[in-house]
This record gives structure tokens, sequence and C-alpha cells, in this order.
């Protein structure tokens, strides 16, 4: 497939397995707007795949074979597995397969400008906030992002530009597909230990991904990770740092926190003033992802007074500590975070938030990452007054027999923290209810489904309605 464009499609059945992820349900979307005729499947049914129907693409809801008869090419994620039936039967009929990572470097490869931002966390939010400000600038962008934003009505455009800005995730070595012509390193941190050995064979995928980009483009990376330096340090392009740090290029100075933590300070490139910048979103966390987008914008002489006034109305992408319902007099939030860094980040915003008891509710993602970052989950709930831990979710993998919530929870107790364990959502619910007072803030924190706890809150309301 190494020499396929996307021009061999145009007019074509493409079909999608497992199409209601928010990757795949953004790239189908794109790829229909592009001309192809986009059908696809999915174990559930849920939000995407009936707005997705409600596109006029065509849903089927479980996997079978049949499903893919008159495909001319089949698109899957790393999650679907080789035996899966329709890929199974794609493979008899002699239908082209295509992983997500392919696909997403294929439609880099249709713009002169691929910007590519990576990192262990923060992809969503910087890649939202980039769009939003290339748009704000008068930019005409296409956009892929694997998290739903109000301002594009999802979580994919399609514009005119020249550039296309989309999340670059090292899940897998996914990004190692990719054409960027910037790439954005945002941080390198332990994950997806499945599939890497360790923390060194990570670096290495970033810096490998980093040489992807051609000599006349450009590494934007956070000069304040050391680990980032590293990778910067190994490439043969052009380079921009920023942070918070003295050394770095682009900077953040004169920071300073309203009540509810969100940042105003002043964004200098080589110690001159570019622009301040008054943020809506909380945590020292944003203001580098602030500066990177700065650092990006500055690269393509994007005006800063429009950029300060572009970042000021972001709002935030869903599930990154959105406020889902207040039940009970209390502030019930979600957030994507699934390791232990971003955990602490989000629950320090929290905690800034919180006058009065702050609850975290956990949901592990998947066995291997428990296992792995196991150690880690024991100490990120430092500022959280109670933390109920719920089942893992297994996602792509089976239960190997040797981890369960059962355990960190009594880890986490042994460690002083005030953990419970409530393996369903009914149960951490319950637990909720019986013992939350008005002024409390509530955040569930995870990658798998546990928005469903959210949405099963606001849904049954107050408890004396």
């Amino acid at each position: 497939m190494a020499d396929t464009t996307l021009n061999e499609y145009i007019g074509k059945r493409v079909f999608f397995v497992g199409i209601g992820g928010c990757s795949m349900s953004g790239l189908a979307k794109m790829l229909k707007w592009l001309g192809c005729e986009v059908a696809g499947s999915d174990r559930t049914r849920s939000h995407k795949t009936d707005a997705l129907a409600q596109d006029g693409i065509e849903i089927h809801i479980g996997h079978d074979g049949k499903n893919v008869e008159g495909a001319h090419l089949v698109v899957y994620s790393a999650a679907i597995a080789a035996d899966n039936p329709e890929r199974a039967c794609a493979r008899e009929l002699g239908i082209p397969e295509m992983e997500r990572c392919d696909l997403i470097g294929l439609l880099m490869k249709k713009f002169g400008h691929s910007i590519a931002i990576s990192g262990t966390h923060g992809k969503s939010t910087t890649t939202a906030m980039m769009a939003e400000t290339f748009v704000g600038c008068g930019e005409d962008p296409s956009v892929h992002i694997g998290g739903e934003l109000d301002y594009l009505g999802g979580s994919t455009r399609l514009g005119r530009g020249e550039q296309f800005i989309c999340e670059a995730c090292e899940f897998n070595g996914s990004f190692l597909h990719f054409f960027p012509t910037v790439a954005v390193i945002l941080n390198i941190d332990e994950d997806h230990l499945d599939y890497y050995k360790d923390l060194d064979d990570i670096e290495n995928a970033f810096r490998r991904f980093a040489s992807l980009v051609p000599e006349d483009g450009w590494v934007v990376g956070c000069g304040d990770e050391k680990r980032v330096r590293s990778v910067l340090e190994s490439v043969s392009c052009r380079t921009r740092t920023y942070g918070l740090e003295p050394q770095n290029e682009v900077r953040a100075e004169d920071i300073s926190y309203d009540e509810n933590g969100c940042a105003l300070f002043t964004a200098t490139l080589y110690g001159h003033p570019l622009t301040d910048v008054e943020l809506q979103v909380p945590g020292e966390h944003n203001v580098k992802n602030a500066l990177a987008v700065i650092a990006v914008a500055s690269l393509f002489s994007l005006p800063m007074s429009l950029v300060a006034e572009t970042l000021h109305e972001f709002r935030g992408v869903h599930r990154r500590y959105e406020l889902t319902s207040v039940t009970d007099g209390v502030r019930v939030y979600q957030d994507y975070g699934h390791n232990p860094t971003e955990t602490r980040n989000v629950l320090h915003v929290a905690r800034i938030q919180a006058p009065q008891k702050l609850w975290a509710v956990l949901q592990p993602h998947t066995y291997s990452r428990t296992k792995a970052l196991f150690d880690g989950f024991l100490t990120c709930f430092d500022e959280a007054d109670e933390v109920l831990v719920t089942d893992i979710c297994g996602a792509r993998e089976v239960d190997p027999g040797d981890i369960n919530s059962g355990m960190l929870v009594d880890a986490m107790v042994k460690k002083g923290i005030h953990a419970h364990l409530t393996p369903s959502f009914d149960d951490a619910e319950a637990y909720l209810r019986a013992h939350w007072q008005p002024g409390d803030v509530v955040v569930t924190l995870g990658c798998g489904d546990i928005d469903l706890l959210n949405e099963q809150i606001a849904r049954n309301g107050d408890t004396h309605k």
C-alpha cells in the first residue's frame, strides 16, 4: 500500500471497522466529504454512530463479514484484531486493508503543511487549541482531533487551505506512519508499556517521529522536558523550543493565576514580547499547551493579537476537565486522563476549584497499563480527599487474571489514600450520593466508558427531586 493515494478511492466504497471510535468516526466523515462512499461497523451503538448515520453514512451494529462485501478498501484501527470477522472476510475477498494511521498519513500527503501534535498527554487539547487558533487567524486548515470540539462541531474539519492539523499518537508506533512538515512534541512520559519496552524505548520512538520531518520543516518541543530536548538535539531540521524555563525560545513570563487557576501571561520570543494571553482553561499544563500553539503560530507569521484573542476564547475539548452536571449542589466533571501525570495535573486544577471535599473516581484503562503504571497511581492522588476505583476497562485486552482494581485499592489504602472499591458505575454513583455534600467536586478519570457514569449521574438528577 506504500504507493497508494487517496485519489484511488474517491467515488469508491470505503468500510471502517470500529467506526464509532473518536478518531475513526472523524476520518469516516472526512472521506465522505472528499467524495468516498463510506460505511462502517461497531460492536455497540453510540452517540457517534447515530451522528454518522444522520450524516448519511451506512452503519452496521455488530461485526459480520457480509458487511464488507462490495468495499474497495477496509480501514481498521490498531484496536481491531486480525481475526475480526470483517477483516478476515476482506482478506478472503482480496479487499485491501489499511490501518487508521496509514490513512492519516495519506491525508497528510494532500497538504503543503502537515502539523502533527505528539506527546504522551495533552495532544487533543493542544491540537484543538491549534486548530481554533489557525481558523481564528483567518486560515482555512483541515483538522483531525481525537476529541470533540464544539468550535469545529465535532472532531474533524475539511478546509481549503494548505494546512492539515492533527494529533500524532505514539500508541503502537502509529505516528511513525505520518508525513509531518511541523512536528510538535509536548512531553515524553511512560505509557503504552504493553507496546514499548521502557521509557527509553518511548523516547526513541519520538526521535524516529521527529526524524520524519524534512530538513526545511520544523520540530517544536517543550524545552522544559529533558527527553524532549534530547530529541530536538538529534534532528537535522530546524527546531523551536517553548516552555517556562529560561533556556526556551518561546516563553511565558509574568505569569499570574486567577481564583479558578486560569493563567494570564506575556508570551515572548527570544525575550521580546509577542502578546499578552489570558486563558479560560486552567492549569500550568494549559500554559504550556498555549505556548506550543504560539510557537507554531510564530513560524507561520500569524498575527499575535488574533492568536491571543483566539486562545482567550478557547474553552477546551469534551472529556477534558469538562463540567457534566451540578447534582445535589456537587459539581461533577469528567476528564480523559488515564496515566499518573494526567491525573495529577487535573486533580491539581480541581483542588483549586474545590473549597470542600474533592472526590476522584478512577476507571483504570487496560490491564497492561494498570500493571505497568501501578506505582505511579499510588502517588498521583495526593490532592484528592477520597478516591473511588471502578473495575478495569479492558478495552482491547483479555483479563490476564493477575491484576484487578481491588489490588490497586488495597495498595492505595496502605499508602494512606482514602480509597474505596466501587466495581460498577451503579456502585460508584450510590457511594457518591450517600456521602457527598453540597459544594463538593467530583472528577471522573479514564479514557474508557466512564463518561457513562457522568451521564448516569446527570440523568438521575438531584436526590431530593
